[in-house]
C-alpha cells in the first residue's frame, strides 16, 4: 500500500502507478490513516475499472485549474481569476473533481462570506461553477457536477463623488496618487488601463491616447480623447519613465489600493468609496453635463448602450426637451379644460 506523509500537509497521500499513463500522486484529504487506506483501495479499484472497463479516469481540481488558465489566458480578468484560484486552493487543491460536492461548495460559500460581500462571494462561486461545467460539457472529465446557486444581488452600484468631495479628496492625496485620480476623473478609464498606460499609446500633439483591445474589458480598443486636464497630467509625467506613464520614485505604479489611498479617503470624510467608483463619478459628471448616451458609450468603452442607461436619470434636462415637443400639439386640449368664465388658465394651487 503506497501511503505516505508530506511535510507540507497534515493529510495522508497516496501514490499509485497504473499500467498505462503517468503515476498518480495525490492527497487523500484526511489525516486518519484508516480512512486514507479506504481511499487508497477505492482509487486502486477505480484505476482497474478505467483500464479494463473503459470508465473515465478521475481528474483532479489542479488539472482543471491548469487547463482552465491555459484556455482562458486572453480573458481580461485572467489575473483576477488567478488570485481567486489561489484562495480556493485551500478548499479544492487536494480534491479530485468528483470529490467536489454541494457540501464542499457550502464550505467555500460560508468561508468567503465571513470576509467579503455576497457579490464578491458570487464571483468566486461563479469561477468554480465555470470550471466544473467546462470539465463536464467540454472536456468530458466528469458526468455530473453539483448545482451552484449564486446569491441574488442588488442593482448595480452607482457611487459617485460630488465636485466638492472630489476636490477635498485630491487635496488629501500624495502627489503621485493625485495625478492618477485626476486623470481617472478626466478620462473615465478603468484602473488597470490607467496604471498600464504606456507612452507608446499616447500622442500629446494630437491630444489622443488609446487602449489596446487586449487590455480592455470588452476586448475592443478604446479611443481616449484628452481634455485639458488629462493632457496637463500627462505633460507633468513626461521624462519620469521611458515606457510607463504613471510612476512613483522612478518605478511604475502597479497598485492603488494602498494605505495612503484609504487614509486620504478617511481625512476627506468619504466613506464606502472604491477606486472603480471614480469611473462612476466620471460618467455621472458627463451625463450631468449633457453628454448623450451614444457618446458616453464610446468614451467609456462600453460594449452596449444598456450599460450606460443607468446614468440616464442624471440628465433630466435632455428628457425635458423631448417632453416639451408635445406642448404645441396638446395646447388645444389644454385650453378646452379652462374655465371659460375666468378666461385664463387655472393656477397651480387651484389645480392641486
Amino acid at each position: 500500500m503506497s501511503l505516505f506523509k508530506r511535510k507540507d500537509s497534515p493529510n495522508w497521500w497516496v501514490k499509485l502507478t497504473p499500467r498505462s499513463g503517468p503515476p498518480i500522486q495525490r492527497s487523500t484529504g484526511t489525516p486518519d490513516k484508516q480512512l486514507a487506506a479506504e481511499y487508497h483501495d477505492k482509487l486502486k479499484a477505480s484505476l482497474w475499472d478505467q483500464e479494463r472497463l473503459g470508465i473515465k479516469p478521475s481528474r483532479s481540481w489542479r488539472e482543471g485549474v491548469v487547463r482552465w488558465l491555459e484556455e482562458t489566458s486572453e480573458k481580461a480578468t485572467h489575473q483576477e481569476d488567478k488570485k481567486k484560484l489561489i484562495w480556493l486552493h485551500v478548499f479544492l487543491g487536494d480534491r479530485s473533481l468528483d470529490q467536489i460536492t454541494s457540501d464542499v461548495i457550502d464550505q467555500i460559500r460560508s468561508a468567503k462570506l465571513k470576509e467579503a460581500s455576497k457579490g464578491t462571494t458570487n464571483r468566486y462561486l461563479a469561477l468554480v461553477r465555470a470550471i466544473l461545467l467546462r470539465a463536464r460539457d467540454e472536456w468530458e472529465w466528469v458526468d455530473k457536477v453539483p448545482k451552484i446557486r449564486l446569491f441574488k444581488e442588488t442593482t448595480s452600484r452607482e457611487r459617485s463623488l460630488t465636485h466638492e468631495q472630489a476636490k477635498c479628496l485630491l487635496d488629501e492625496l500624495p502627489e503621485h496618487q493625485r495625478e492618477l485620480v485626476l486623470f481617472s476623473l478626466a478620462t473615465g478609464l478603468r484602473q488597470s488601463n490607467v496604471l498600464r498606460l504606456e507612452w507608446g499609446r499616447v500622442n500629446l500633439e494630437l491630444r489622443h491616447a488609446w487602449v489596446q483591445g487586449t487590455q480592455s474589458k470588452n476586448r475592443h480598443p478604446i479611443s481616449v480623447p484628452l481634455n485639458d486636464v488629462a493632457l496637463a497630467v500627462l505633460v507633468r509625467q513626461v521624462g519620469k519613465h521611458r515606457e510607463r506613464v504613471f510612476t512613483f520614485r522612478g518605478r511604475p505604479i502597479n497598485s492603488v489600493n494602498t494605505k495612503a489611498w484609504h487614509a486620504a479617503l478617511k481625512r476627506a470624510g468619504i466613506e464606502d468609496f472604491r477606486w472603480h467608483d471614480l469611473r462612476h463619478t466620471w460618467a455621472t459628471w458627463q451625463r450631468q453635463a449633457g453628454t448623450p448616451t451614444h457618446e458616453l458609450q464610446r468614451l467609456g468603452g462600453w460594449r452596449t448602450g444598456a450599460m450606460v442607461e443607468r446614468y440616464a436619470h442624471l440628465a433630466p434636462e435632455s428628457l425635458a426637451v423631448a417632453a416639451s415637443r408635445l406642448d404645441s400639439v396638446l395646447a388645444g386640449y389644454d385650453l378646452a379644460t379652462w374655465d371659460t368664465k375666468e378666461k385664463r388658465p387655472p393656477s397651480l394651487e387651484a389645480a392641486v
